[in-house]
């Protein structure tokens, strides 16, 4: 088989590749495209913490606080007395998925903060109260 028959051959291949492909290639193509994509994502510097310039996070760090200070105190009680009352409520009904969810929404209010000092860098957040 002569070049210029393996040229032609790579080209009518390619030609139908973009326009009827199969299962295969699509899911080849979709792949390298996913690898390029990871590449690209991975190799770029995405912390916002590094750089020309530092991040100043007093403001969110305060407005954080103070959300998590009312949680924390009367308005996190109402918040677990009103979703406890509508998860027995909603229990007696026979609605249990909707008790489960009102469990859930007892409960994080609860440990919001654990939460949030578990799953984040909470350095700047500080509790006023203790």
């Amino acid at each position: 088989m002569s070049i210029k028959n393996k040229f032609a051959a790579v080209g009518q291949y390619l030609s139908a590749a973009f326009t009827a492909p199969s299962d295969k290639q699509a899911q080849v193509f979709l792949f390298l495209f996913g690898a390029v994509v990871l590449a690209a994502g991975l190799s770029l510097d995405v912390s916002a913490q590094t750089g020309p310039g530092q991040f100043n996070d007093t403001r969110v760090a305060e407005g954080v606080n103070r959300i998590l200070t009312y949680i924390e105190g009367s308005m996190g009680a109402l918040i677990m007395i009103a979703a406890g009352l509508g998860a027995i409520m909603s229990a007696a009904f026979g609605q249990y998925r909707a008790a489960l969810a009102l469990l859930v929404v007892a409960v994080g209010a609860f440990i919001l903060r654990s939460l949030v000092t578990t799953f984040f860098n909470d350095a700047t957040i500080t509790d006023e109260t203790v």
